[in-house]
């Protein structure tokens, strides 16, 4: 009886002293801890791939702003440069009212810090909400003077600019300008 019982533990004994019973589990781990693989690896992917988005998306909003504050700049140089014209230029601030009856004023080549890179596309001054082209009261300010010896033209100066990797987007900064002029 001593020898079957040694037979019995021979037979169910693996030659490293483990029983078959274990290596059976082992599998089992093994499978088990591979398909944990596979989803841990399915999750970091997904997880790398959002984070390459958020990173495309935070560079476009930063690239959207950067444009929106080159046009604000390129907005003002236009503004100074009528204000202030350089030698040979004129005011087109000051023009009679009918000049821009037909059509507005291009005033793109005068914008000459702003536009280095040539992304902005136009620049004009027209008419702001004039259907009848007639010179208009002024807007009530501070400053005293009689009635109706003072007309305004209000203007609108308009500046697009192209942003974008492929300059596919576009900016467009519109101004009102009233100029003060007597009758």
């Amino acid at each position: 009886m001593v020898k079957t019982n040694n037979i019995k533990r021979q037979i169910n004994q693996s030659p490293h002293g483990l029983s078959q019973r274990g290596n059976t589990q082992r599998g089992v781990v093994l499978v088990i801890s591979l398909v944990f693989l596979v989803a841990l690896t399915a999750v970091a992917t997904a997880l790398m791939l959002n984070t390459t988005i958020d990173m495309k998306m935070s560079g476009a909003s930063e690239s959207k702003v950067v444009a929106n504050e080159e046009a604000f700049g390129a907005t003002n140089e236009l503004i100074f440069r009528q204000i202030k014209p350089a030698h040979g230029e004129r005011n087109n601030f000051v023009l009679p009212i009918v000049t821009f009856a037909n059509s507005n004023i291009n005033v793109l080549p005068a914008l000459v810090q702003s536009n280095i890179h040539n992304d902005v596309t136009s620049a004009t001054i027209g008419l702001g909400n004039n259907d009848f082209v007639l010179e208009t009261d002024c807007p009530h300010s501070r400053s005293a003077s009689s009635t109706q010896v003072f007309s305004c033209n209000v203007l609108r100066v308009q500046v697009r600019k192209e942003y974008g990797r492929k300059k596919n987007s576009t900016v467009q900064v519109n101004a009102g300008v009233v100029q003060q002029l007597l009758r």
